[in-house]
Order: structure tokens, then sequence, then C-alpha cells
């Protein structure tokens, strides 16, 4: 018997200023009422925002409206994990988002009864286009590489594109797998921004059986590293590693290298916030993976694709070093 991952959400949905609660399916990996895969679009992207500090709410607005205003996003979801946020205030901000929101695309917000951050990778039956990007809420990214990221996409469908990249390695003298970064390789992208095949996500929740099931519950157990189980679950899938590709203007307002911006409280918000303590423990869950799913599937690539090839010559304009095509 299949056993997945029960959660019961409830929808605040906000468009052209209507607002209702209603529930979804409590059984996410029932095919019966998921959109066949061959019917999806594939011209839009539907966009999947984590949302969880009601501290960064104003940020959350900016970044979505953002997301709503690219050409290639049909609808922009905020899934809300923090359980014990006020209905008003989710509710309110719902209203916010049909009110204000200039986009073309429209912007819900889906509250989840639970914080597991599996729950950011299960199927859903609005999902009407083929690929998704998965993204958290203090990451900016300026339009244009938001449909760049896209068009790379939908040329290599079975890799998952991203704007941030972590490598696996092997300890040789511990004897353990670690997460760390290399300066030519890399195998994992982060769900800061992601763009993957819609499908994956129910590779994630509702395959792989009992073993994939023991790796959920140790991303719960470790509350983090789901992002580095996807990217095992589309390597092993696709037997490829992922992308990486270059944008013009990303601001990541979480780092905790910001002196600025954010104040303390709300970087800290963020599981990455301690760095050497952080890569100990996504090295761990490396490890844990390996072992729990009996192999190592993640694939090493090499490069970055760019949006544009300019100039990389400097000259000296006006007392000032510039690159020669930019000067004006």
């Amino acid at each position: 018997m299949r056993t997945v991952l029960t959660v019961v959400f409830f929808f605040v949905y906000a468009h052209l200023g209507s607002l209702g609660l209603r529930t979804l399916s409590n059984d996410p990996c029932d095919r019966a009422k998921l959109p066949d895969p061959r019917n999806l679009r594939s011209d839009q992207i539907t966009v999947l925002m984590n949302g969880y500090s009601e501290s960064r709410i104003p940020l959350l607005r900016s970044i979505a409206a953002t997301y709503a205003a690219s050409p290639p996003v049909a609808e922009v979801v905020i899934l809300w994990g923090n359980t014990s946020t006020p209905t008003r205030t989710l509710t309110e901000l719902s209203h916010n988002f049909a009110t204000y929101s200039t986009g073309a695309a429209p912007i819900s917000l889906l509250r989840q009864q639970s914080d597991s951050l599996n729950a950011r990778f299960l199927p859903r039956p609005f999902i009407t286009t083929r690929g998704v990007v998965i993204c958290d809420d203090d990451v900016e990214v300026d339009p244009t590489s938001i449909e760049f990221a896209f068009r790379v996409w939908s040329t290599n469908p079975h890799r998952p594109i991203g704007l941030f990249a972590r490598s696996h390695d092997l300890d040789l003298s511990n004897r353990e797998w670690i997460y760390t970064v290399h300066p030519d390789k890399y195998s994992i992208v982060l769900t800061k921004f992601m763009v993957l095949k819609t499908e994956y996500l129910y590779q994630y929740s509702c395959g792989g059986g009992a073993k994939m099931m023991e790796a959920r519950r140790a991303v719960d157990l470790a509350q983090n590293c789901e992002d580095i189980l996807m990217n095992f679950v589309v390597a092993e899938q696709g037997n490829v590693g992922p992308m990486l590709v270059g944008a013009e203007k990303v601001r990541d307002w979480g780092d905790q290298r910001n002196d600025e911006g954010l104040g303390l409280n709300e970087r800290e918000v963020g599981l990455s916030s301690r760095r050497g303590e952080h890569r100990k423990s996504r090295g761990g869950c490396i490890g844990n993976f390996h072992k729990i799913l009996g192999r190592m599937p993640l694939r090493y690539s090499y490069g970055k694709l760019v949006n544009s090839i300019a100039e990389q010559g400097q000259c000296m304009k006006g007392g000032k070093l510039v690159f020669c095509d930019q000067w004006k």
C-alpha cells in the first residue's frame, strides 16, 4: 500500500478583488485529481514561493509582484508555511495582492496546515504549466533573468535550472560526504531560485516507495535539506546534472553577509544564517540520503549559461576604469 505525505491545506485565493477560502485534496498523490501531464502548457511557468515570516511580508509583496510582471509567468502562488500566522493577516495580504497587483499574472496565497519543508514540493491540481519555479521570499530576481532561466529550462526540461549552485564531495580522510562550493563544478542548485519540471513534484512526494518516504522523514527531522533531496530525485530520474544560469541582477536579502536592508532578526529567519554549522548539517543530509536511498545519483555539471556576451576589455574613461562597451 502506498503511503504518502497527507497534508490538509486552506487556500486563500485573491483574484479581481474576490476572496474565498477553500480546501484542497488531502491526498496530493491522487493522479485522478491532478492535470494530465500531457495537457500542461509549455509556454508559461508557475511560481511557487515559500513564505513564513510576517516581518518579511513587505518584501514578499514586492518580490511576488516582480514575478507576476514577468511575461513567462502564468501564476504566482505563495506557499505560507507558518501555521501560527493569524488568518486575518493572510486574508489582508491576499486582498492586497488582488487590489494592488499590476502584473499580468494573478498572485494567490496557499496556507498550509503543516510546516513541513517537504510541502513545497507537493503536486498541486491548480498547476497548469509543464514547469515550475521554486523560490524563496527573500531573493529578488530581475524580470529579464527570470525569462532567461525559463528559456534555458524550456530547452533542457529534464534538468533543474538555478542561480545558486553548490556541490557534494567525498572527504576521504573522514570517509564522509560533505556539502561545499567548488570553483569549477557543481551538482546541486538551491531553491532560492530553481526551475524544474512539474512532474518532479509528484516523483518527490509520491514516488520512490518506502525509501523516499524515509528520506522525506529525514528532511522533517532535520528541518532542512529538501532542496538537496529534490536534486537527488531529478538526477536519478534524468541521469543528468543541474544547469547554472547567470542573472543580470539578483538581490539576496536573507544572506547573512548583508550589512543593510533586512535587520538581524529577519536574516536569522533563514536556515542558512550560521554558515559553518549549516554546511556540516547539509553534508550530513547528503550522507543520510545516500545511505537511505542506497545510491549517489548526483551528477557534476560545469560552466554557466549567460544571457549575453559583453565586452570584457576595460578602458580608462573620465578617470575611471570601465568596460569599454559600457561607456556612454
